[in-house]
């Protein structure tokens, strides 16, 4: 199946953010572990939700790559996952504020989901 041009620009856009995240706290990068330690998130959870963002960006590009919607689909859903995550520590903290990213993340992912889901 061919992947229509909004779920490609959108999942390009959602896989570049969620491998440049991903990097800044798989490394340990103080300022990529800043935001979750500012909502009280440990280290190590951290660096666990960026190795899964890292692996989500990727999926996403191997499946643009090789025109594989359903390992975009599995992608999206990581990175959705995650962001639950993040937007659940943002409000357990009462940093609805900070929470903004991650709640444009998770609706562009679940529009892309839609997309994808709409191509099968």
């Amino acid at each position: 199946m061919t992947i229509e041009t909004p779920l490609l620009i959108l999942s390009i856009v959602l896989a570049l953010i969620a491998s440049v995240a991903g990097l800044a706290k798989v490394s340990g990068n103080p300022k990529g572990l800043a935001g979750a330690r500012d909502v009280g998130s440990p280290d190590g959870l951290s660096r666990l939700a960026g190795m899964l963002e890292l692996l989500a960006g990727v999926a996403i590009v191997i499946g643009l790559v090789l025109d594989f919607v359903d390992l975009i689909v599995w992608g999206l859903v990581t990175l959705w996952i995650v962001m639950l995550g993040a937007l659940f520590f943002h409000f357990r903290a009462r940093k609805v504020r900070t929470a903004f990213p991650a709640f444009v993340i998770i609706t562009a992912t679940t529009i892309a989901l839609t997309l994808a889901l709409s191509t099968q």
